[in-house]
């Protein structure tokens, strides 16, 4: 009965993780699917296989296993896989608990408020990355990083040249910047 409960348990982790956190915040349905069907495959999997005495080793292998799978598919940005890694973490959990009986629900819980506050949207909310394509060749990082301020309206902090093509005088780069808090303000109420 502790088991069903368990799984229960992992069941409700996940689609709170799922339908709670993730989707509310970054929308994308093809994810949902995926954090879901790694989830319960996972507890299916480590719940058959848990009977034995192969236990913490089979939790560390299907980690490492389904992460390199999913990792070598299509590009996710890093708070996917953060997600991607939660979804595995809490079916692996359930089926695995061997510690006292709060430890497993307390795990589970650790993960869903770490994910909550993590990807809080109000979490350095004016810091930004993105990547630009400018329409001139720029070598100097002083001239790319005032450049690159007046075009965002924002300080740069990071600007990592990803190409710069001399024929065609463009350059590809990497910005990571923040807005300052009348500036994010004043863009929050344009956008």
């Amino acid at each position: 009965m502790q088991r069903l409960a368990l799984f229960a348990l992992d069941l409700a982790a996940v689609c709170l993780l799922v339908f709670g956190l993730y989707f509310p915040r970054h929308r994308r349905r093809d994810l949902v699917v995926a954090y879901l069907g790694v989830n319960v495959g996972v507890l299916a999997v480590a719940g058959s296989l848990s009977s034995g005495t192969v236990g913490a080793g089979l939790g560390l292998g299907l980690f490492g296993v389904l992460s390199i799978i999913r990792l070598r598919s299509t590009e996710l940005d890093q708070h996917e896989v953060a997600y991607y890694f939660s979804a595995l973490a809490l079916g692996i959990l359930g089926p695995l608990s061997s510690g006292p009986l709060w430890l497993c629900p307390a795990l589970m819980a650790l993960i869903l408020v770490v994910m909550y506050l993590g990807d809080h949207p109000r979490l350095l909310r004016s810091y930004r990355r993105q990547t630009l394509v400018l329409d001139s060749a720029i070598t100097d990082q002083a001239q790319l990083v005032a450049q690159l301020e007046q075009i965002l309206g924002a300080r740069v902090h990071v600007a990592h040249v990803e190409r710069v093509d001399l024929v065609n005088e463009t350059t590809v780069v990497e910005a990571r910047y923040s807005y300052d808090r009348a500036a994010l303000r004043d863009r929050e109420l344009v956008g």
